[in-house]
């Protein structure tokens, strides 16, 4: 394969990766008016729309993750953020924590960095500077609390 037919590949998957995050986020938002789950709403976004098989899968990943694992995800967001409670964020502001913290924390094939900067630019993007921040500083101290000691202990000489 060329060099361009590479790139475009490289550069489909992802685009397919962000909108499977937006689609995770669209699920986990409009879940939290708890008329469905947020798999249904996923599934029905997925059946409207000709999505791209990555996206969805990377969707269902996450959804899965935030839904399985929810109490333990917001329970680590106030453990970092206590001055953030979670029911008191705004809606949008929470789903875009769950999301990305399931993401960081359960999802074998992203690694925590790309994950960061993916949801730190959908919190600029759907939320403002503040819920940026917030997601900056959760999502790093979650990554550096989940990096194995030698990743730590190797920051930790070089500074």
């Amino acid at each position: 394969m060329n060099r361009p037919a590479r790139t475009a590949e490289r550069d489909d998957r992802i685009r397919a990766w962000r909108a499977g995050r937006r689609l995770a986020l669209a699920a986990v938002f409009e879940a939290d008016f708890g008329q469905r789950t947020p798999a249904a709403v996923l599934e029905r976004h997925l059946a409207e729309s000709e999505g791209n098989p990555h996206a969805a899968a990377l969707a269902r990943q996450i959804v899965d993750a935030v839904a399985r694992h929810r109490d333990t995800i917001d329970a680590r967001i106030e453990r970092i953020a206590p001055q953030y409670p979670v029911v008191q964020l705004a809606r949008i502001d929470r789903a875009l924590l769950r999301c990305a913290v399931g993401e960081v924390l359960h999802s074998p094939t992203t690694p925590a960095r790309v994950a960061i900067a993916e949801w730190v630019e959908l919190a600029r993007t759907y939320s403002g500077d503040p819920a940026r921040r917030l997601l900056n500083g959760v999502l790093g101290r979650i990554a550096e609390e989940n990096a194995p000691d030698s990743a730590r202990s190797g920051r930790a000489a070089d500074e």
